[in-house]
């Protein structure tokens, strides 16, 4: 498969059927994840895992009903964090610029990204889940102070194929800057 047929064919699924997954294809997974770019090289992306009932439900409970709902016959669960106060900032602690630890949030969409692309070239579906609690991914799965969570992300294979949505004309989103 190449990549621009992975660009439009991924979508987020919100219905998987039963499957399974191994411990290498988790790792194939994180690997592929942990190959995108990232500030200075920092690679502060983490991931936490869940691949049983037990630990998928521990994730559910930081979810609103509708998302927990989605992620029903998943063969795994994500929760993505990242190390704070590191991609974005000098050596001594402060920021580089302004946008501080934006860098760790754009960091962490980069590895995303990668973690869906390889999982749909894998074979499996995925739906990425902003709205959720954080005390209780914190508690549920011992992420540290130091570390920000950004999104869960469900996986599994798909039961549903669901056509793409609308995507603006490029006409509308680009602006060159190179002059006349």
């Amino acid at each position: 498969m190449n990549t621009n047929d992975v660009l439009e064919q991924r979508r987020s699924i919100r219905k998987f059927k039963p499957g399974s997954i191994t411990k290498d294809q988790i790792e194939e997974l994180v690997h592929a994840s942990q190959m995108a770019p990232s500030w200075k090289n920092s690679q502060t992306p983490r991931y936490y895992v869940a691949t049983t009932e037990e630990g998928m439900n521990k994730m559910r409970a930081g979810l609103p009903e509708r998302n927990a709902d989605h992620t029903i016959n998943a063969v795994a669960m994500f929760v993505l964090t990242f190390k704070k106060d590191q991609s974005g900032f000098m050596r001594n602690g402060s920021p580089d610029n302004e946008v501080g630890n934006g860098w760790g949030f754009y960091d962490n969409g980069l590895a995303s990204e990668n973690l869906l692309l390889k999982a749909y070239d894998m074979g499996y579906g995925t739906i990425v889940m902003g709205i959720r609690d954080e005390h209780i991914l914190r508690e549920q799965c011992q992420i540290p102070a130091d570390e920000i969570i950004t999104s869960v992300i469900a996986m599994g294979v798909p039961d549903i194929h669901p056509t793409a949505p609308k995507r603006k004309e490029v006409s509308e989103i680009i602006t060159y800057v190179d002059g006349e």
